[in-house]
């Protein structure tokens, strides 16, 4: 671990590579798992003003997931999170385009209806954040589905890090990422 002000970075987040490679697993991230994608606090009310915006981009199941559970939910281990579909993986944000999965939030977001991209879990996968009260901790999620982003990244050598830059910084700021920067060139990594 490194620590980058207030936060404990993984050395995997810098040594590891990673593009997404949506051609090869279509988005795979949105519809397996465990349950929906983790969401902070704070989003709750950004995900309930924004959902009439998004609503038109969401798939009926989605739709029906929403109205009968609300635009969160609290899952099995007491995280809050996005509803999934019929109790199964699938967000019930996600939405299909010629196979591959996209967010109807980030739809509404790129059509200039909603000023919030998408919940930062999503933004900033395959990186988790862990909290604590005084601090967090950033780890690499290594999951098979991200295989080819794997093998992309190392094609195309771009660190976790750099690949997820835009998220680090709408979460920590661009003080902190340069920050971050700085201790990804120390020789001690």
């Amino acid at each position: 671990m490194i620590e980058v002000s207030d936060v404990l970075v993984n050395e995997k987040i810098i040594k590891e590579q990673f593009v997404c490679n949506l051609n090869r697993c279509k988005g795979a991230c949105c519809v397996e798992g465990d349950s929906g994608a983790p969401l902070d606090q704070h989003e709750l009310a950004i995900l309930a003003e924004i959902y009439p915006k998004v609503k038109p981009f969401m798939t009926l199941k989605g739709i029906e997931t929403v109205e009968n559970n609300g635009t969160h939910v609290v899952d099995e281990e007491g995280d809050l999170t996005t509803p999934c579909v019929d109790g199964n993986k699938e967000c019930a944000y996600v939405t299909w385009e010629n196979g591959i999965t996209k967010c109807a939030i980030e739809i509404a977001h790129q059509r200039g209806l909603i000023n919030w991209k998408k919940p930062i879990s999503c933004h900033l996968y395959p990186i988790r954040i862990t909290k604590y009260p005084e601090f967090d901790v950033l780890n690499y999620d290594r999951w098979h589905i991200c295989h080819d982003a794997c093998s992309y990244g190392r094609e195309l050598k771009v660190p976790v890090y750099r690949f997820l830059k835009e998220p680090l910084i709408r979460k920590y700021g661009e003080e902190w990422y340069k920050e971050l920067e700085e201790a990804a060139q120390s020789p001690h990594i």
